[in-house]
Order: C-alpha cells, then structure tokens, then sequence
C-alpha cells in the first residue's frame, strides 16, 4: 500500500526477531507452531507476492503484486547474513546494538555472496547510534539519555525516554556501565571533529555502502542538531 502510494521510495526490511519483549512478540504472532526455520521460505512467499504475477499464482496480494518493492534482510547474526548473500538481497546489520558480530556478519554475507535480480555485487548497510552535538562534552551529556535507556533495557525496567544527566556515577554499577559501553561500541558521540574522525575509521574498516542514524537523544531539537552536525560532516 505504502509502495503504490508513494512511488520508488519506500523499502521493506525483514528480520525475524519482532524487536520487542517476549510478551509483545507472542501478542504478535499468536501462532506458535512457526520457528525460524521457517524464515527463508517466509522471505521467498513475501517476494513472490510483490513480484509479477504468475499463472498459478492462487493468492495475488493487492494492490502488492508487481510493485517489487525493494526487499532488504535485517538481522543481528550470522544466519540472516548467509541468507541475505545466497539470496542476492541486500543486508542491513543491526550493529547499533550487536556491534561485536559486525565484522563477521559483513565477512559472511560477502562470502555467500550470489548474484541475482536484485543486485550483482553484495551492499551492506550498517546501524550506528548517534550523539553529535557543538562539543564532545555537550554529546557526552546528551548521550547519558541513550545511556540510562539501555540500562533500564538490561534491567527489564520501562524503556521510556529519560532527561540527562550530568553523571551516570550511582545510577549504574561497574559491571553494567561496561555492558552499555559494549552494547554502543559502535557508537559515535562527540562534537563534529569526533564525529567525523569515527566516520571516516568505520567506513575504512568496513568499506559499507550505506549508514543509517538511530539518535536516541531526549529533546527533538538536540536530536535535529546531532543529524544536522552528523549532515555536515558528512558532506564536509
């Protein structure tokens, strides 16, 4: 629907976790019988709903069929990466939180690796976590809102969006002050100089070709400046 009305911009990204709970993963697919065993054949009955119309075809998805929307994989291991890269499709990396599996997965997916309709050579796509602002001491303070979410993530606590703070000193213990840092290792916080310095390494380890932003900061505003700081760097 959104592909017919909105021509040659809308992509559709599958992955097999629900990204949520247990709970609202279960609200949401009430059928408990499916595993993810069940996953690459879910992929390949979705594209052939999007794709042209065929004879047998029983069941013609409407007004989906023949908009081929671009299908991308998501995923944040190894089996989404090997099946994004024997399907031909592209594959977007959840390292924005599971950056310790990001060099492998990208090494996996290029390895297995076949050409198809979609594309001719691998293209990755990676998640990063953002917190630019006009100082590194400035993001480092907007970013203790992404800090305190993550905690309250990894202490089963509400996930709400939470003000910052001017120390995370008492508000978490040492051993969860190193998780958070191991679950934003890849993430970019600083003033524009920092930012740019840890793009251009990032894109020199990975050689991606493309990078989407997940900027978690608490007023709208800090958040339009980190992509503002984050734009001009970028074409800097």
């Amino acid at each position: 629907t959104l592909a017919s009305l909105y021509p040659d911009r809308i992509d559709l990204g599958l992955g097999r976790a629900p990204g949520s709970d247990q709970m609202t993963a279960r609200a949401l697919r009430r059928e408990r019988s499916g595993s993810a065993e069940d996953f690459p054949d879910d992929v390949t009955e979705l594209m052939e709903y999007l794709g042209p119309r065929t004879a047998d075809q029983k069941v013609i998805a409407v007004p989906g069929s023949g908009t081929n929307v671009p299908i991308w994989l998501l995923g944040s291991s190894l089996f989404s990466a090997q099946l994004a890269g024997m399907r031909g499709l592209p594959y977007a990396f959840a390292s924005h939180f599971a950056p310790r599996y990001m060099h492998e997965a990208i090494r996996v997916y290029r390895n297995h690796f076949q050409s198809s309709a979609v594309l001719d050579k691998p293209y990755v796509m990676l998640g990063v976590p953002l917190s630019a602002a006009d100082t590194d001491e400035q993001a480092e303070y907007l970013a203790t809102s992404v800090y305190q979410r993550i905690l309250a993530l990894m202490r089963g606590h509400s996930l709400m969006q939470r003000p910052p703070v001017d120390s995370m000193d008492g508000l978490w213990l040492p051993h969860e002050r190193e998780a958070v840092a191991s679950f934003l290792g890849l993430a970019m916080v600083g003033g524009p100089e920092k930012i740019r310095a840890k793009l251009d390494v990032l894109l020199e380890q990975t050689d991606a070709d493309e990078l989407i932003f997940t900027c978690d900061m608490y007023e709208h505003e800090d958040r339009l400046r980190s992509y503002e700081i984050l734009a001009h760097v970028a074409h800097g």
